[in-house]
C-alpha cells in the first residue's frame, strides 16, 4: 500500500482524503439498511445471550444428545439421493394427487415450546452473528396497505403493530373496494355486536320467534369450528368472506381450546358468541338439507325458520352442494342467524355465484390473494402467543442470511417409515437446492468458501425429521460452506383435539413459518395452507405418501397462494352436475390443485 502511495500524485492522495469518508458514511448507512431488524440484540448464533420471557429457551450446541436417526444413512446415502434419484429431467412431471378424503384434516402441532427438551436446536458450529437478514421489511406499513383499521390499542394486541417488522413487505396491496367493505363491515360489527342495544334487541326476537314473520334490524353468522387449526383458520376466513357479502355480522364459538391464540380483529367490539347465548347449542335447530328438501316439496318460502345450521364439512357433500347457488342463497338471506360448520375453504364456490363472483372480483383485483389478504385482516397472534413468537424469532431466525421452513405431516405414520419421509424431504430439497449438499469427508475446508447461514425451521409432529437433519448438518460441512442451523420448536408425537396449549404450539409454527423465505409443505395439509397464504409463499408441496414407497418428482412448486378447496360442489343449480371440463371452462379462475386432483382453487384469469 505504501509502494502504491507512493506513485500517486498529490492530486490522488488529495482526491482520496475526501472520497474515503463518504465511502465511509455510504458503506455504513447500506450496512444498516440491510441489516436485521435493528430490534434484535445481544443474541448470537440463535444463541439466547440475555434472556428472554415466556421460558422460550435455547441451549447451547455442545455435540448435542445422542440423536436416533432411525436408519438415517449419513454422507453416503444423501450422496446416493444427490446424484443417482435426482438425475431425472424437469418434463414429465406429474400433479401430486392426494389420496384420502378423511385424511384432509389438519395438524395440530408440537410438544414444548422452549428448545430445551432435547428437540432440534442450532447445529451450526459457526455463529452467525455477522449474518444480516435478507429481508425487505417496511418499517411504515403498519396498517398493510390500508388493510387494516386505525384506532386499535396498540398495546392490547402488539402483533397488529409489529407484524410488519417481522414480515416483507407484500407486492399484493388491497383494493380500494375491499378496504371499504372491511370498514364497513366494522361499522356493522360495531353497531350490531355483542354489548350492543341492538344486539340484545335482535337476539331476543330471534331466539323467541317460531316463523317467518320475525323482522331483525341485524344479521348474524355463527361459526362453529371442525378439525383441526389450521382448517378451522382458513373455514374462519372463507365464513368471514360470507358474511361480508351478505351483511351479516360474524360471531365465533371460540372455546377454551381458543382462549389466548388470537386478538379481537374488529375495533370497538367482540367476534366471540357470548356463553350466556342459547345458540352454543344446535340441537332442535332446524337444517339446511331439511329446509332445501322442504322447499323441493312445497316450493314455497313461508315459515322460513329463525335460525338454520348448515354443515359444510368435507365429508357432507350432498346438500351442500347446492349452497352457492341462487336459488339457496335467496332462501339463506330471508333468515335472519345463520349457525355454519365447516371445515374446507370454501371460497371457491362462492365464486359460482354470478352476484358473490362480481362483488369479489372487485374487492380482490387478483383472485389468488384473498386468503392472504383476509387471513393477515383475521388472524393477529395474542400477547401471550406473540411473545413466544416474537422471542423463539428473536433467538434462532433473525441473523440468518435465509429462512427456511419445512412442514412434514406424515398422515399414516403406523404404515409409512421414517426412512421414506427423509427420502422424500431430501430428495425435494437437495434437488431444487433448497438445502446444499454436504461433503463426503469431515474436513472442514468447505465451510471456508461461503460463510452464509441458513436456518431451517422444522415443524411437524414427529422429531426424528429435524434430529435427522440436524444430524447430517452437524456431522458434514456443506460443499457449498453455508452454514446450516436446524431448529423444531416442538413435537406433539400426535394431533391433540380441543387442547389450549396443543392449538397455542400449533398457531406459533404457523407463524414462524410463514416469516420463511423459502417454504416447502405436505400436500393437503391446511396447516401448511395457512403458512403460504399468511407469509405470501408459493410452497414446494411434498407428495403425500402412506407408506414404505417412493415418488419422483418428490415435490412440486405450487401456482397460487391460496388454499386448497378439497370437496368443491360439481356446480348442480341446473339439476345436473357440470363436467369437470365444462367447470373450468366455465369459471376460468378456477385450477384443479396440484395436491388434491379432486380439488380447486383460485388463480388469475391471466394464467
Amino acid at each position: 500500500m505504501d509502494q502504491i502511495m507512493g506513485q500517486n500524485c498529490m492530486s490522488l492522495r488529495m482526491f482520496l482524503v475526501i472520497a474515503f469518508p463518504v465511502v465511509v458514511i455510504v458503506t455504513v448507512t447500506l450496512m444498516y439498511q440491510n441489516s436485521g431488524f435493528g430490534l434484535f440484540e445481544g443474541f448470537s448464533g440463535g444463541i439466547i445471550q440475555g434472556g428472554t420471557t415466556q421460558n422460550v429457551t435455547a441451549e447451547l450446541l455442545t455435540g448435542g444428545p445422542n440423536v436416533t436417526t432411525h436408519g438415517f444413512e449419513l454422507g453416503g446415502r444423501v450422496q446416493n439421493i444427490t446424484h443417482d434419484s435426482l438425475g431425472e429431467s424437469e418434463g414429465g412431471v406429474k400433479e401430486l394427487q392426494g389420496r384420502s378424503q378423511n385424511d384432509a384434516t389438519t395438524e395440530g402441532r408440537t410438544k414444548n415450546i422452549t428448545a430445551a427438551d432435547g428437540g432440534p436446536k442450532n447445529v451450526s458450529l459457526t455463529s452467525s452473528t455477522n449474518e444480516s437478514t435478507q429481508h425487505a421489511v417496511n418499517h411504515d406499513d403498519k396498517l398493510l396497505g390500508g388493510l387494516l383499521a386505525s384506532g386499535f390499542d396498540e398495546t392490547s394486541c402488539k402483533s397488529r403493530m409489529q407484524s410488519h417488522l417481522y414480515r416483507k413487505a407484500s407486492p399484493h396491496k388491497p383494493s380500494p373496494y375491499l378496504i371499504s367493505k372491511l370498514r364497513g363491515y366494522e361499522e356493522i360489527h360495531r353497531r350490531c355486536g355483542p354489548s350492543s342495544k341492538t344486539y340484545d334487541k335482535s337476539m331476543r326476537k330471534i331466539e323467541h320467534s317460531k316463523n317467518n314473520g320475525v323482522a331483525t334490524t341485524c344479521k348474524y353468522l355463527i361459526f362453529t369450528p371442525a378439525n383441526g387449526l389450521g382448517n378451522q383458520m382458513i373455514s374462519l376466513a372463507a365464513t368471514f368472506l360470507y358474511a361480508v357479502l351478505t351483511d351479516r355480522v360474524l360471531l365465533v364459538k371460540f372455546g377454551s381450546d381458543k382462549h389466548g391464540l388470537f386478538c379481537e380483529p374488529f375495533l370497538n367490539s367482540t367476534w366471540i358468541l357470548p356463553k350466556k347465548s342459547p345458540f352454543w347449542n344446535e340441537k332442535h335447530i332446524e337444517t339446511y338439507q331439511f329446509l332445501l328438501e322442504k322447499d323441493r316439496v312445497s316450493n314455497s318460502t313461508e315459515d322460513l325458520p329463525p335460525v338454520l345450521f348448515m354443515n359444510l364439512q368435507h365429508s357432507l357433500n350432498d346438500p351442500e352442494k347446492l349452497f352457492h347457488c341462487g336459488h339457496s342463497q335467496d332462501l339463506l338471506r330471508k333468515i335472519p342467524m345463520l349457525i355454519l360448520q365447516s371445515d374446507q375453504y370454501f371460497v371457491p364456490s362462492m365464486f359460482m355465484n354470478p352476484f358473490y363472483s362480481m362483488e369479489i372480483t372487485k374487492m380482490f383485483l387478483e383472485k389468488d390473494v384473498v386468503f392472504h389478504h383476509l387471513g393477515r385482516y383475521l388472524f393477529h397472534p395474542s400477547n401471550e402467543a406473540w411473545e413466544f413468537i416474537r422471542s423463539y424469532y428473536k433467538a434462532h431466525l433473525a441473523k440468518a442470511a435465509e429462512r427456511i421452513g419445512l412442514q412434514i405431516r406424515v398422515f399414516k405414520p403406523e404404515t409409512t417409515p421414517t426412512q421414506a419421509i427423509m427420502d422424500l424431504v431430501l430428495s425435494c430439497t437437495l434437488k431444487h437446492k433448497i438445502l446444499p449438499e454436504v461433503g463426503l469427508e469431515t474436513s472442514v475446508s468447505y465451510a471456508k468458501k461461503k460463510q452464509t447461514t441458513k436456518a431451517v425451521l422444522v415443524a411437524s409432529l414427529s422429531p426424528e425429521y429435524g434430529d435427522n437433519l440436524r444430524t447430517m448438518y452437524h456431522n458434514k460441512p456443506t460443499i457449498s460452506g453455508e452454514v446450516i442451523q436446524v431448529y423444531q420448536p416442538s413435537h406433539e408425537g400426535h394431533q391433540k383435539s380441543n387442547d389450549n396449549k396443543h392449538n397455542l404450539k400449533a398457531w406459533m409454527d404457523m407463524y414462524l413459518l410463514s416469516l420463511s423465505d423459502v417454504l416447502v409443505t405436505t400436500s393437503l395439509s391446511t396447516f401448511g395452507y395457512v403458512a403460504q397464504g399468511l407469509g405470501n409463499l408459493k410452497p414446494w408441496l411434498l407428495y403425500r405418501i402412506l407408506k414404505n414407497e417412493s415418488h419422483f418428482p418428490a415435490c412440486e412448486r405450487d401456482f397460487s397462494l391460496e388454499p386448497c378447496y378439497h370437496v368443491p360442489p360439481k356446480h348442480y343449480c341446473n339439476g345436473m352436475p357440470m363436467p369437470t371440463k365444462e367447470l373450468f371452462s366455465s369459471f376460468p379462475y378456477l385450477r384443479e390443485c396440484k395436491d388434491f386432483y379432486l380439488g380447486v382453487k383460485m388463480v388469475n384469469d391471466s394464467m
